[in-house]
């Protein structure tokens, strides 16, 4: 009989790691607390990601649903050029190009690849029970869930992450994020990021019309503009160079989501006998390296390998734990340090220190990047 498995959490991590254990035999069933997952602008998905997703059946379906990024060039806000790198340099150092998508595109693509009726959604965890054999998850409206093994992959505000480490609050960063996709295509020669003092722009192609981009600025936590989003973006990147302008006039007020930006100390503990948490719930991180899925769907494949390799399923979470954190802790912290260059008190601080970034060689923040997010930067399980 297959030994089963409650993943609790339906975003891009819960999702892949069900689909994951599912290939491997498994019988999974997965857990949401919101009716609707698929709100979301775009996401990058780097080569590291997308061997994952090749571990899983999936990657060609996801290439074909998005678009390819073969550069990632860095510009002032005048339009001046920080970094240029050629697309042939940038594409063989990572592998192959970037692929940018629809978050809703890859939710279905992912939710398609389960068995039927393996998401319930409208369920929020309330109590987590780990017991020698099995483990139990009292959702709020009182259902119960058995099942021999328990993936957390419910995002920062995990109860699974909570239950085996005890509080874990969110911190706010200092800065405010927005995205939306733009309707209108994009110079694939400026695909990257315009930096200014104190907020940034970063903008890829999503296929041959549209583009993805996101913004942010330093503000206080929990505010909003009284005429709109969209207005607010337009005044204050209303003196940066093309195609941030271009973009903004070609984007739907109602499409802009605006988010304040949280971290979370990591959590100390991702397993404890047959429970273990993946994604953000174990080791959320700041967007500054474009790695917060990417990393999820390495945990997605990893998991679901040594899963299907060990007999025991506490031992096999145990060796995730053990495996994985090394590799996506020093990026954790990479991404914060990012966060906090680009968005030094004053302002002008953060400008100087994007210049400084430029007496970096091409070919060492290459080799770097590709070390992160390079296809070969992905070990899969054997």
């Amino acid at each position: 009989m297959a030994q089963s498995v409650l993943v609790v959490g339906a975003g891009i991590t819960g999702l892949a790691t069900a689909v994951a254990l599912q290939q491997r035999g498994f019988d999974v069933s997965v857990a949401e607390a919101r009716q609707d997952v698929t709100p979301g602008a775009g996401i990058s998905l780097w080569p590291n990601a997308l061997a994952a997703l090749d571990e899983i059946g999936l990657g060609d379906q996801v290439r074909g649903a998005g678009g390819r990024v073969t550069t990632g060039a860095l510009r002032r806000a005048g339009g001046a050029w920080l970094r240029r790198p050629q697309a042939q340099r940038f594409t063989r150092a990572l592998g192959e190009p970037l692929v940018v998508i629809r978050r809703a595109t890859l939710t279905e693509i992912l939710t398609g690849a389960l068995a039927p009726g393996t998401v319930q959604y409208e369920l929020t965890a309330d109590k987590v029970e780990i017991g020698a054999s099995d483990v139990r998850v009292t959702f709020t409206d009182g259902t119960v869930r058995e099942a021999d093994g328990l993936v957390g992959a419910d995002g920062v505000d995990s109860v699974v992450a909570r239950h085996l480490n005890g509080p874990l609050p969110r911190r706010y960063t200092g800065y405010t994020a927005w995205r939306a996709v733009a309707a209108c295509p994009l110079d694939p020669d400026l695909s990257g990021e315009t930096l200014g003092a104190g907020s940034q722009v970063g903008h890829v192609p999503l296929g041959d019309d549209h583009t993805y981009w996101f913004a942010t600025q330093r503000a206080p936590r929990g505010q909003t503009t009284p005429d709109g989003e969209l207005a607010h973006l337009k005044r204050h990147f209303a003196s940066w160079s093309e195609p941030i302008p271009t973009l903004l006039a070609a984007t739907d007020p109602n499409d802009v989501l605006r988010n304040d930006l949280y971290d979370r100390a990591p959590a100390r503990i991702w397993s404890r006998g047959r429970a273990v948490i993946a994604g953000d719930a174990a080791h959320p991180m700041r967007p500054h390296l474009g790695q917060g899925g990417c990393q999820g769907l390495e945990d997605a494949a990893t998991l679901a390998g040594l899963a299907a390799g060990e007999a025991d399923l506490g031992s096999a979470f145990s060796r995730f734990a053990t495996m994985r954190r090394r590799r996506v802790m020093r990026i954790v912290r990479e991404a914060e340090l990012v966060g906090r260059l680009v968005n030094l008190r004053p302002p002008l601080l953060s400008a100087a220190a994007t210049r400084a970034s430029v007496l970096v060689p091409e070919f060492v923040l290459t080799r770097h990047l590709a070390s992160i997010a390079g296809r070969a930067a992905f070990t899969p399980v054997r």
